[in-house]
């Protein structure tokens, strides 16, 4: 939105948030949308392995998989797909905060698609009236460079 972007979301975070698969369709369109669901996605990304066995099926063929090389080894047994492997747990880690392995993912994700502007995504977490605050939101911006300096690093 922050772009001018047509932008809908559809989470599911039921009871699987206690140990299964929580999952979020985020559809991002310069048109209108018609639907938050999507039943053939683009571009899929999986934090660990219970939500890749139930979610790489649903991927378009030829589309993109990201995935946490740290907490996945075998990315599955699709071979009609893009891989792109981030190390997203590891990463996070070493910077302090394993919580934000999925803001690591993001820069990840961004820096490889190309969908939104880096300029975008970072004054978004530093909002003063976002929900953060100032140590989370320090924590989220440095969390997504790293995802994006990990891509820029692996491509070179």
């Amino acid at each position: 939105m922050v772009e001018g972007k047509k932008v809908t979301w559809f989470p599911s975070y039921g009871a699987e948030m206690r140990g299964g698969t929580a999952n979020c369709t985020v559809v991002i369109s310069d048109r209108m949308i018609g639907s938050p669901v999507a039943l053939k996605p683009d571009l899929l990304i999986v934090m660990n392995r219970a939500s890749l066995e139930k979610f790489q099926s649903q991927l378009k063929k030829n589309g993109t998989l990201f995935f946490d090389s740290s907490l996945i080894a075998d990315q599955g047994t699709r071979d009609d797909v893009r891989r792109v492997s981030i190390p997203a747990t590891k990463i996070a880690s070493l910077s302090g905060n394993t919580k934000s392995a999925n803001v690591v993912m993001l820069g990840a994700f961004i820096a490889e698609t190309g969908i939104l502007k880096k300029a975008s995504v970072t004054r978004i977490f530093e909002d003063p009236l976002g929900p953060w605050g100032k140590i989370a939101s320090k924590t989220n911006v440095n969390s997504f460079l790293e995802g994006i300096q990990y891509i820029e690093n692996s491509e070179g």
